[in-house]
């Protein structure tokens, strides 16, 4: 017993816990491996991955009444450099024809974040799902309504319609155009240009190819 208590003071504490430290109960705690570069970059990499999944999530699936997600959302689930995974998103998206385009929905408030085609889509893929005579519709009023420097009043827009389509499918066409985010009405009838029409529309060219002026506009977009 003498000879182990002189040896245990031979070998100093300092030197003897160097290595291995004790837990709790007694056990021995491996020391923890330092990760290499690649390491964390392959898990940088994963991260940024995570989120532009999540970012497609907002983006491309209708949570709302609206498709797409606006600035403030993005913000919260991607944090402050949530442009940045928007982008790599987009160069990711244009790989397959589509488009994110940041829609602004007026001063002081948050814009929205939508995805779109990049191109301008076919015949047979832009009238899927539209009748001809609404197409013709939605070129007429939204004509009008940028003519009229982004305001018109409704009763003007429906009596230029039904000089084309009856009473009851001026209605119904209006209906539809502000149910899909085409057009917006305020409490005093006057329709203004809504924020799928900014997202999908050129509307410098629409206008130019109306008047045969091409190129000559001012964006009337902003």
């Amino acid at each position: 017993k003498s000879e182990r208590l002189q040896a245990r003071k031979l070998v100093p504490q300092s030197q003897s816990q160097s290595h291995i430290r004790t837990g709790k109960r007694g056990g021995l705690k491996v020391p923890k491996e330092e990760k290499t570069e690649k390491e964390i970059e392959e898990e940088r990499i994963e991260a940024i991955r995570e989120k532009m999944g999540r970012a497609a999530q907002l983006i491309l699936f209708k949570h709302h009444r609206q498709p797409g997600a606006k600035s403030w959302e993005l913000k919260r689930a991607l944090g402050k450099k949530y442009p940045e995974i928007v982008k790599m998103l987009d160069q990711e998206l244009q790989k397959i024809g589509l488009t994110i385009k940041e829609v602004s929905e007026g001063e002081d408030k948050p814009a929205r974040y939508y995805a779109t085609m990049a191109d301008h889509p076919r015949l047979s893929d832009r009238t899927f799902g539209w009748r001809i005579d609404d197409m013709a519709a939605l070129v007429i009023t939204l004509s009008y309504i940028q003519s009229k420097r982004g305001r018109a009043p409704e009763k003007e827009v429906k009596e230029i319609l039904r000089e084309k389509f009856p009473k009851w499918r001026v209605d119904q066409i209006l209906n539809k155009f502000t149910k899909k985010g085409y057009i917006s009405e305020d409490d005093e009838g006057i329709l203004y240009i809504d924020w799928r029409t900014r997202a999908e529309i050129d509307q410098k060219e629409l206008l130019g190819r109306l008047i045969g002026k091409e190129g000559e506009l001012e964006d009337v977009s902003g």
